[in-house]
């Protein structure tokens, strides 16, 4: 016998990392949309973020994955912004030198360029942009923010990106040393997808 199949509207999130999924996933449960990944309708696509903020660069993943599946789609586009590095990394750090071989490499790249900066001066956010384009040219978004200070070495290993040296004060932890309920309730994702969330509900009910 086969499953039933769902009777909600399908929801693409416009991103080939896995992890990223299943945040989403978590984030937006009840949202009254079918959350997919694109492997699981076969789709392999990659988006070149050619844009010069966070809202561009989410735009671009949104169409670009709507026009190839049919679907409504949701991206996002997020960077970590260091005080004492005028906003660096940022939504440009593809083309800043920021971005290395691997998350390990990205790491050491940051804490390289804050080296001889003290505690006090290494405050730093998370910021994103949350996109979602309708097949009928509808689009809704929302921002969001979390506040930390970079820490001096990495700590812990959940996650992903900067998030084992992005320190929490209030939490006496780094982001990597949460667990995915404490993640999904602070971070700058989950306050931009609480207000997507509710307008999916809205549309979903329409």
């Amino acid at each position: 016998m086969t499953a039933p199949q769902s009777t909600l509207p399908r929801l693409l999130i416009a991103t080939g990392n896995a992890g990223k999924v299943d945040e989403f996933r978590d984030l937006l449960a009840g949202c009254g949309w079918q959350v997919v990944a694109p492997n699981e309708i076969g789709l392999a696509l990659a988006v070149e973020e050619t844009g010069a903020t966070y809202l561009e660069n989410a735009n671009l993943k949104a169409a670009a994955f709507s026009k190839a599946s049919g679907l409504a789609a949701l991206a996002d586009d997020s960077g970590l912004e260091v005080d004492a590095l005028d906003g660096e990394p940022g939504p440009l750090h593809h083309d800043g030198g920021w971005d290395g071989g691997d998350q390990a490499e990205r790491i050491q790249i940051l804490l390289d360029a804050l080296k001889d900066v003290p505690a006090e001066r290494r405050t730093a956010r998370f910021r994103t942009v949350i996109v979602v384009l309708l097949p009928d040219g509808r689009r809704i978004e929302a921002t969001g923010a979390c506040e930390g200070v970079i820490a001096a070495a990495a700590v812990g290993d959940a996650g992903f990106g900067y998030d084992p040296v992005f320190y929490l004060p209030a939490e006496g932890m780094t982001m990597a040393e949460l667990g995915l309920a404490a993640k999904n309730r602070l971070s700058h994702r989950a306050a931009a997808a609480a207000a997507i969330s509710a307008e999916l509900r809205a549309l979903a009910n329409q």
